[in-house]
């Protein structure tokens, strides 16, 4: 049986939305945790983050960085980096970023193949991208 790693929250910190995803406690399976909705013009809901992440008994972050489809920094990543630093800061808890480059085109595809719709589910999707998020993290954790 493996180790009790501890569960981690995966963030797919969008403009609109914050997708997010929690690993059971062995850190070996990645399930949909919700999303977060982002008002225009609001500070970053960082104490809601931390909120769910108390809820669902957290103990690290994996925080997805938006990196352009060359792997360069974009201009949203020193946000991304920003809300990195305080959750950690406000926590103490460790946070691991993680290029999440197509994770939301994959969470696309596998509802596409499961017959399913997108409409009206943004939210879902979201959290579907945080899990791929998750799942690719915890399998190069392995």
């Amino acid at each position: 049986m493996a180790a009790d790693r501890g569960r981690l929250l995966a963030i797919d910190y969008g403009e609109r939305r914050i997708g997010l995803a929690i690993s059971d406690p062995t850190g070996t399976i990645a399930s949909p945790a919700g999303a977060i909705i982002r008002r225009a013009g609001k500070r970053p809901p960082v104490a809601e983050i931390i909120r769910r992440a108390q809820a669902l008994e957290a103990r690290g972050f994996v925080l997805g960085l938006p990196l352009d489809g060359d792997g360069n920094e974009t201009p949203r990543c020193a946000e991304v980096r920003t809300i990195g630093r305080a959750l950690a800061e406000r926590t103490g808890l460790p946070v691991e970023l993680a290029d999440e480059r197509y994770t939301t085109a994959s969470a696309l595809r596998a509802i596409r193949d499961m017959k399913g719709s997108t409409r009206g589910r943004k939210a879902d999707v979201d959290a579907l991208a945080a899990t791929v998020l998750l799942q690719q993290a915890l399998q190069r954790a392995g």
